[in-house]
């Protein structure tokens, strides 16, 4: 349900994250701005924000009536001073800090009443972040899942200036929207999904290394075992449910032979310095010139339209 107290959320960005995001801010009605840096991702921004609701549309989740009343609520723009009484702002510019910093200063510049800055990113700690923003106790990082239109994970973490006003205010916004928002008790590199994420990344490659699998039957194992449940259950309420006399047993066996390697692993390395970088090369563990790349990107976004949740505005 959209708050009274926000009325203009403006997305610094028109990539896949700020394009997504606009998606789902329009789709639960907010009158939302991307912002971009020139007329050619003005273009890309809005055709990726066409492609959000075609897919929605097509799985019967959104009508073509609710697509426009949503897009009516959207703008783009080149410059900041058309944002200048906005609400509330999410960056989600490039990685990098030199970049975040100089839409910082842009944003302090003309935006004048914006309760709070929510960052996209996925690896920066907000201390790093607030080294170049003045209004440091407005700053929180809150890193979605691509694409945040349809997954609903959202991790909040705050800097040692956040104000609990901020982090209360993101916290509203997005779930809002229907997302399903944590706030981490601190910050740690990776948060807590791609921690969890990349730990298993070591340990599938590491099987791969050691010759106890290949590719395609660790997929395989994944998709068809224990994966599927972690979308019902948690994996604290599986320890309790499987009992923790268990868990200690297999731990204490197991954790030995685990992987601990620090670096990424040469399996992977191998094909990165070899230029093969996967889909977006055509070749990386598989070979990618025959997939039928629409199909797979539904396939990936199949398990998150049971979530779809949002309120929708009509004209």
């Amino acid at each position: 349900m959209k708050l009274e107290s926000i009325n203009h959320i403006s997305i610094i960005g028109t990539g896949m994250i700020g394009a997504s995001l606009a998606a789902l801010f329009t789709g639960n009605g907010y009158r939302t701005t991307m912002v971009a840096i020139d007329d050619t991702q003005a273009q890309a921004g809005m055709s990726r924000y066409d492609d959000c609701f075609k897919d929605l549309i097509a799985k019967q989740l959104v009508t073509e009536k609710q697509a426009r009343a949503c897009a009516k609520l959207l703008s783009v723009t080149q410059s900041y001073e058309d944002i200048a009484e906005t609400d509330f702002i999410f960056e989600c510019v490039f990685e990098r800090l030199d970049v975040k910093y100089g839409v910082y200063e842009l944003i302090e510049k003309h935006c004048h009443r914006f309760q709070a800055l929510a960052s996209s990113t996925s690896a920066i700690s907000p201390d790093d972040l607030c080294g170049g923003f003045k209004q440091k106790d407005k700053l929180v990082v809150a890193h979605p899942w691509n694409p945040p239109h349809l997954v609903p994970s959202v991790e909040l973490v705050a800097s040692k200036y956040t104000n609990e006003k901020a982090l209360q205010t993101v916290y509203e916004v997005l779930e809002s929207t229907g997302r399903k928002v944590v706030i981490m008790k601190k910050c740690a590199p990776g948060f807590i999904g791609n921690r969890l994420q990349h730990a298993l990344y070591r340990e599938a490659v590491n099987m791969v290394e050691q010759g106890i699998a290949t590719p395609e039957d660790i997929d395989k194992t994944l998709m068809y075992s224990f994966v599927p449940r972690y979308t019902s259950i948690g994996i604290f309420e599986h320890f309790d449910y499987a009992g923790l006399d268990m868990i200690v047993s297999i731990d204490d066996y197991l954790f030995p032979d685990l992987s601990n390697a620090a670096k990424t692993q040469d399996f992977i390395r191998s094909k990165y310095e070899a230029g093969n970088l996967g889909q977006k090369t055509g070749q990386g563990v598989y070979d990618w010139s025959k997939v039928d790349m629409e199909d797979f990107r539904m396939r990936a976004a199949k398990p998150y339209l049971a979530f779809f949740n949002w309120s929708l505005p009509e004209e």
